[in-house]
């Protein structure tokens, strides 16, 4: 069955673009933890902030993952502060998919400056960082690592790269939501471009689930903001 799924997967991917035909999909169903789609209780020294509405459609990964991103652009300004601390970096992935294990990817924190992605400010070493989950619950998960570091800026995109080739990888994931936040990229064949597909069955659904845990560095304002996520939640 498992080869069958496949199969048809590989030929909705013929005859698409270059990057239709440099993915593989799996998925359809929806997936996540418990409890994970729920707003916590706010915490006004640290705030989730996420374009995704915590519900998985589509794994995705590239057959080649060197140099192959994908990121969310985030502004803090909304929360009436000159710079936040990155506290974590949060994203939805699966490790028995397309291999049975995890293999990690690499991490970045890139400017945000004219509307798109721009140089890295993370790590400040100018090199990603490398970071794999830990062996254990393998099915499509939130995984989540610290970061620590305070962003010289209000604008930022938080991105991951593939890096190992496809099936040796882990996949990253969409929502189910089919409205574009705008908020999503991929950086691709050597330039940053709004996230998008050829794919037919993928085509709708454009906001990657990549989160980030803030400390704004003060008390949260009380206004509604545009891109905080346990916040924004509140106001679908």
């Amino acid at each position: 069955m498992r080869k069958f799924v496949l199969a048809i997967t590989a030929a909705l991917l013929v005859g698409g673009s270059s990057w239709a035909a440099d993915v593989a999909v799996d998925g359809g169903g929806s997936y996540a933890g418990p409890g994970l789609t729920e707003p916590a209780p706010l915490n006004p020294a640290t705030m989730e902030l996420m374009w995704d509405n915590g519900t998985r459609k589509w794994s995705i990964a590239w057959y080649t993952g060197g140099d192959s991103w994908v990121g969310n652009d985030f502004d803090v300004s909304t929360l009436k502060t000159s710079y936040a601390k990155i506290l974590k970096y949060k994203y939805y992935t699966r490790g028995a998919w397309p291999n049975e294990g995890w293999d990690g990817m690499r991490f970045a924190f890139y400017a945000f400056k004219g509307g798109v992605p721009g140089s890295m400010l993370w790590p400040t070493s100018g090199s990603p960082y490398f970071f794999k989950p830990s062996a254990g619950i393998q099915a499509h998960i939130w995984v989540e690592f610290n970061v620590d570091w305070t962003c010289p800026s209000v604008k930022f995109v938080a991105a991951q790269e593939q890096f190992y080739n496809y099936p040796m990888c882990d996949p990253y994931a969409l929502d189910t939501n089919t409205t574009f936040q705008g908020h999503s990229w991929k950086y691709y064949e050597g330039q940053w471009a709004p996230y998008s597909s050829t794919n037919p069955v993928v085509i709708p659904y454009r906001n990657l689930m990549i989160r980030v845990f803030v400390d704004p560095g003060q008390t949260f304002p009380g206004v509604a903001p545009s891109s905080i996520g346990r916040v924004k939640a509140l106001y679908y």
